[in-house]
C-alpha cells in the first residue's frame, strides 16, 4: 500500500476502518524496517531511499493512530445536550444556571446555593455548575487526559485529601497449640497528603451565541475547557513540582531499583547514555517489567511519549517478532511485549539521563484528587463585546504507592 495513501486514508472514517488502516500501515512499516535491517547486515548501512520510506511510513503510522484515538474519543463523549436532571432540584439548578450564563441573572443561583448552604459560591467567586455538567467535564477529562485515565481517583469536599499508610505491619509468628502468645508490636502509620490546587480556564463567547436558544450552554462550556484542562493536567501529573499544581510521578525522588525504599521510585538504566543498548535492546524492557512485583504486573502498562514509542516500534524479540503491536480492536491501546501502552506527551524524549519510559500499575501507584464542584464567574466587562467565563476546578495528584511504578532511565 502506498505510504501517501496511508497518511490520508483514515481521515473521515469510522473507528473500525481507521483500525484496519492502522494495521495495514504497520504491515507496510514492518516490511520497510525489515528491508532496512537486511541492508544493514549486508552493506553495513541502509539505503537512503529505504530510510526515507521508513520515515514517511513512521509519520503515517502516527497520523493514523492519532486519528483512531480521535474517533474513539468522539464515540465516548457524553451527549450532554439530551440529558435531563432526574429530580426537581437538579432541573431548577440547570434552569437558573442557564439564565446566569446567557443573561447574567444570578438571583436564581443565589437563592439555590444559599438554600444548599454552598461554601465558596458567590458572585465574586463564581457559581457551581450543575452536577450533570460537572460529571460530564470529569468524564471528558478522563478520556483525553492520559494519566487521569489510568490513575486512581478520589473526589473530596475539602481542600486536602489525607491517606494513611503503614510503615510497618503488625508482627506475627507461629506458635504451638498450648504455647504462650507473646504480645506483638502495633503497626506504625504515616500519612500521605494530596492538596488540591486551582486550575482555571477563561473561554469567551459572543452575545449571538448566548442568545441562540439552540446552543446547549452546558455542552459548550464543557467542550471549551476539556482540552485546556486536560493539557495542563497531563503535564502536571507527569512533571508537576507540587507548587500550585499536583506533584508528578517524575518529580518524586528516584533510586536504583536494587536499593529501592518507600518514598522513591525504583529505576533501571539502559546501560547507554541517551539510547538503548546496541544489541538486544528489548531485553532491558523485559528487565523493567520484572522489576515490578507480580501483584502489580497484572494491571501494569507502559507510559511514554510518541517519539519514544516510535523508537521501540522498530525492535524485535529473539524470534524476529516485533515487540510493539497496533491495537487489536477499536478503542484498545497499542501493546508492547503484550502490555498496554499509554501515550503521554509530557513524558521526556529519549536523551541522556532521561526517564523516558515508565512501567507500572498506575491505578494503584498514582492518585488524582478532585474537589467537588466546578465554578464559573461570568465577566461581560473585561473584553467587550465578548463575555468571558472564568472557570475553575481544584485538582491534586501524587504517587500513593511507590512500589507500583518503575522508571527506565537512559543512562550508563
Amino acid at each position: 500500500m502506498n505510504e501517501m495513501m496511508l497518511e490520508t486514508k483514515a481521515y473521515g472514517l469510522e473507528p473500525r476502518q481507521a483500525l484496519d488502516d492502522l494495521q495495514s500501515a504497520f504491515a507496510a512499516y514492518r516490511d520497510a524496517n525489515d528491508t532496512r535491517l537486511a541492508e544493514l547486515e549486508t552493506r553495513g548501512s541502509a539505503d537512503v531511499v529505504t530510510l526515507d520510506k521508513l520515515n514517511r511510513l513512521d509519520a503515517a503510522l502516527d497520523k493514523t493512530q492519532r486519528r483512531l484515538d480521535e474517533l474513539t474519543l468522539k464515540a465516548r463523549r457524553p451527549e450532554l445536550s439530551g440529558e435531563t436532571p432526574r429530580h426537581g432540584a437538579g432541573l431548577e439548578h440547570k434552569a437558573a444556571f442557564d439564565a446566569y450564563m446567557r443573561e447574567g441573572r444570578d438571583d436564581g443561583l443565589k437563592a439555590l446555593e444559599m438554600k444548599a448552604l454552598s461554601i465558596g459560591s458567590n458572585p465574586d467567586g463564581g457559581f457551581l455548575v450543575p452536577a450533570e455538567t460537572e460529571s460530564g467535564i470529569l468524564m471528558r477529562l478522563a478520556n483525553v487526559s492520559p494519566i487521569r485515565a489510568i490513575a486512581g481517583n478520589r473526589q473530596v469536599s475539602g481542600s486536602v485529601f489525607k491517606k494513611p499508610y503503614s510503615l510497618t505491619g503488625p508482627q506475627a509468628g507461629w506458635v504451638g497449640e498450648t504455647a504462650a502468645r507473646p504480645q506483638t508490636n502495633s503497626q506504625t502509620l504515616a500519612e500521605l497528603t494530596f492538596p488540591t490546587m486551582e486550575l482555571y480556564a477563561m473561554p469567551s463567547a459572543t452575545s449571538a451565541l448566548l442568545d441562540d436558544a439552540a446552543v446547549d450552554v452546558d455542552a459548550w462550556i464543557a467542550e471549551e475547557i476539556e482540552m485546556v484542562f486536560a493539557e495542563q493536567e497531563g503535564t502536571a501529573f507527569v512533571n508537576g513540582d507540587g507548587i500550585n499544581k499536583p506533584t508528578g510521578f517524575l518529580s518524586v525522588p528516584r533510586v536504583a531499583d536494587a536499593s529501592w525504599a518507600w518514598g522513591s521510585l525504583g529505576t533501571l538504566n539502559t546501560g547507554v547514555a541517551g539510547n538503548f543498548a546496541a544489541t538486544n535492546p528489548g531485553d532491558r524492557l523485559i528487565d523493567l517489567i520484572y522489576s515490578l512485583r507480580a501483584g502489580y504486573r497484572q494491571n501494569a502498562r507502559f507510559v511514554m511519549n510518541r517519539r519514544t514509542q516510535a523508537a521501540v516500534r522498530k525492535m524485535k524479540d529473539a524470534d524476529g517478532n516485533y515487540i510493539w503491536q497496533p491495537p487489536a480492536s477499536a478503542g484498545a491501546p497499542a501493546t508492547l511485549i503484550n502490555f498496554p501502552v499509554t501515550e503521554a506527551e509530557a513524558m521526556p524524549d529519549i536523551a541522556a539521563n532521561a526517564a523516558a519510559i515508565a512501567f507500572g500499575d498506575f491505578q494503584r501507584g498514582y492518585l488524582v484528587v478532585d474537589r467537588q464542584g466546578v465554578r464559573i464567574l461570568r465577566d461581560p466587562y473585561s473584553a467587550k463585546p465578548y463575555v468571558l467565563f472564568y472557570t475553575t476546578k481544584r485538582v491534586g495528584g501524587g504517587v500513593q504507592d511507590f512500589a507500583a511504578i518503575k522508571l527506565l532511565v537512559f543512562a550508563v
